[in-house]
């Protein structure tokens, strides 16, 4: 299985090819509508050496940072075919706590970049219209814009999906075709794959360092690529990568080439190298097939924030939001939400700074910290999967020190609007952290008992007909992960708190597992036909549909002659009635006497807090609502002793 599934994901098809272009390079494809006019900016005279300098830095970021490290490199570290910064987490988390540190970072300025994202790339093929129509509003019809794509998203994408390749493709052959054409004009842009140039702007020229907070906006899609592994599979990103990065460096070069015989020594003003670059008859059809590419752009992020929320959840990050599969299609996922959040958060961004060339300015701040903790998380993998000690302190080292020189040239960012995506991204984390900390409060505070110690009494129980019945199946959803065990809640919930009478009672536990598409499920017969333990093991990407797997295990059981399922009711039973199943759900909450330390009770009131906007227990499990009670008990925690009363006689 295991080989069969790695080769699939290596393998190159046509077909295949055509959706990676249109999935994976949105984000990285849509750079040159800024890129140019982010490094020249518009009132800085245009020098000869500056732009040989920075399409030289453009050269080897996308050669360092896109193909070497995230095509060649970050690709291999696959989870069963699925990628992103939480698969990679989930393949190393078992090794060292310290690792959830730059899975939530990364995680976090992630989705904060999937919010500026949309607004600049479709601001920026808007805008060229100002061109032809120098007096039009363009803020309306980016949000008109971002409102419809964010509306699209609760049809599935499937529909839509099938044309991004095509359109991709068109967009990349354009951006190939405007560069030859222009490079003529001026042919010495072609030194510029001699790094000298590179290093001559970054230690030579007089504030040239600062300028790799523009150049890091050509790569910050590099990110995508990895995430929508699952959805291409490696060899089809590779291969379309070589096609893909020709095209964006030739397009670089051709615009470098006509500012250099165009504008030398003169400003860019409004100018927009990207648009300057074509004949005024080709405007419109250009800016047409730019707006196209960014929509697709936004589109491809916003369902890699699907995906990444929706691991998130399964690896206790994120409350357990209502996630839709809209489609048939494998990855395909809408998290309504989420879907609400980035629409707010988009819209904002465009209000709050107006132009493209101001989103420049808070632009990619986020995301080098996010390659950061990349970097940290593939360097303790390749350490894990013992790798040559010398080959990973090398790769630490090398792209520490590259994304901490972007980090360091994009700090210039944070007063002039980074502050925006890394307080969005703040937020996130925020959410991250009390989410996995209340987690681990809460596993830290469950009290779990042996099954066996209370066989006899649930078996008195089942058979003491002075209380009434409550169902013929009891089912309670536990966490309690070993077969023997139960919390001692549950064992609370059926004896005293009001004692239950069942036939059956069974336990069911679920698992989530660090590999993304298991479905299995193990059985433990404690007492026939009066106690059952069933445990399912399912992947962080499995949807849990828990009724529709018990009803299976059921018949399962009923068929190996394991469980008898008919009524015990005398009439009903003669006429092989199937008994009435009932779920029962705990839901946990703050008592007011416990004595947490002071942190951990912030972290429980602020988890409580957020919980009680996000789905009960029993719509996370996928429960018949109709067969399902949700029982509150409290998370007591060493109730508060030294209680002194007294008591008085009159």
């Amino acid at each position: 299985m295991e080989n069969g599934h790695n080769h699939n994901i290596d393998k190159v098809s046509a077909a295949g090819l055509l959706i990676a272009m249109g999935i994976i390079y949105g984000d990285i494809g849509t750079s040159p509508l800024y890129v140019m006019s982010a490094i020249t900016g518009s009132n800085r005279p245009i020098e000869t050496d500056v732009i040989l300098g920075a399409l030289s830095c453009v050269f080897w970021t996308l050669t360092l940072q896109t193909s070497l490290k995230y095509v060649i490199l970050i690709l291999r570290a696959d989870n069963r075919g699925e990628g992103g910064i939480f698969a990679l987490f989930a393949l190393v988390r078992r090794h060292k706590k310290w690792l959830t540190i730059p899975a939530i970072i990364g995680g976090s300025t992630l989705l904060a970049d999937g919010i500026i994202t949309p607004p600049i790339s479709i601001s920026s093929a808007i805008e060229g219209l100002q061109i032809l129509y120098p007096d039009l509003q363009t803020i309306p019809i980016v949000i008109a814009i971002i409102s419809g794509i964010f509306l699209i998203q609760i049809f599935g994408t499937n529909i839509v999906g099938k044309g991004f390749g095509p359109v991709m493709f068109i967009w990349f052959a354009m951006l190939a075709v405007l560069g030859l054409v222009n490079i003529p004009l001026s042919p010495l842009v072609w030194k510029a794959f001699n790094p000298y140039y590179a290093y001559r702007l970054l230690f030579e020229t007089k504030e040239g360092f600062w300028l790799l907070g523009s150049v890091f906006l050509c790569t910050t899609g590099a990110e995508a690529l990895y995430s929508d592994l699952g959805h291409c599979g490696r060899g089809n990103i590779r291969m379309s990568w070589i096609f893909v990065k020709i095209c964006l460096l030739l397009n670089y070069f051709g615009q470098g080439a006509w500012l250099i015989a165009n504008l030398n020594g003169k400003t860019l003003g409004t100018l927009k190298p990207f648009y300057a670059v074509m004949p005024d008859w080709f405007l419109i059809p250009g800016i047409t097939i730019a707006t196209a590419a960014t929509v697709i752009a936004s589109q491809a992020l916003i369902s890699g924030s699907f995906t990444l929320i929706s691991e998130a959840i399964r690896l206790n990050f994120w409350p357990k939001v209502r996630l839709v599969y809209p489609s048939l299609q494998k990855g395909q996922l809408y998290v309504p939400s989420v879907n609400i959040l980035l629409w707010m958060g988009c819209i904002g961004v465009v209000l709050y700074f107006k132009k493209e060339e101001a989103m420049q300015a808070a632009y990619g701040l986020a995301i080098t910290l996010t390659m950061l903790m990349t970097t940290i998380l593939m360097s303790y993998y390749m350490y894990a999967k013992k790798y040559p000690m010398w080959f990973v302190v090398l790769f630490l080292v090398v792209y520490t020190a590259i994304e901490g020189s972007f980090l360091v040239a994009n700090l210039l960012k944070f007063t002039h609007g980074g502050y925006v995506t890394i307080f969005i991204a703040m937020a996130i984390g925020s959410v991250m952290v009390i989410w996995y900390r209340a987690f681990l409060v809460k596993t830290r505070l469950t009290e779990y008992v042996k099954l066996d110690r209370y066989i006899d009494s649930l078996k008195e129980l089942s058979r003491d007909i002075s209380i009434p019945k409550y169902a013929t199946h009891l089912i309670f959803m536990s966490n309690a992960s070993r077969m023997s065990e139960i919390e001692s809640k549950v064992i609370y919930s059926i004896l005293q708190k009001r004692p239950k009478r069942a036939d059956i009672y069974w336990f069911v536990h679920v698992d989530t597992t660090d590999d993304p598409y298991t479905m299995e499920y193990k059985v433990n017969v404690i007492e026939p036909d009066d106690i059952v333990k069933v445990n399912f093991r399912l992947g962080f990407r499995v949807e849990q549909k828990i009724n529709m797997y018990f009803r299976r295990v059921v018949e399962d059981m009923v068929k190996n002659k394991e469980v008898d399922i008919t009524s015990r009711y005398e009439s009903l039973n003669r006429n092989n009635v199937i008994g009435d199943f009932r779920f029962v759900v705990l839901e946990k909450f703050l008592s007011y006497d416990n004595d947490l330390p002071m942190f951990e009770r912030l972290v429980m009131e602020a988890y409580f807090f957020i919980k009680q906007f996000t789905n009960s227990e029993d719509k996370w499990f996928g429960l018949d609502s109709s067969a399902v009670k949700v029982e509150k008990v409290p998370l007591v925690i060493r109730p508060a002793e030294n209680v002194k009363l007294k008591r008085t006689y009159s």
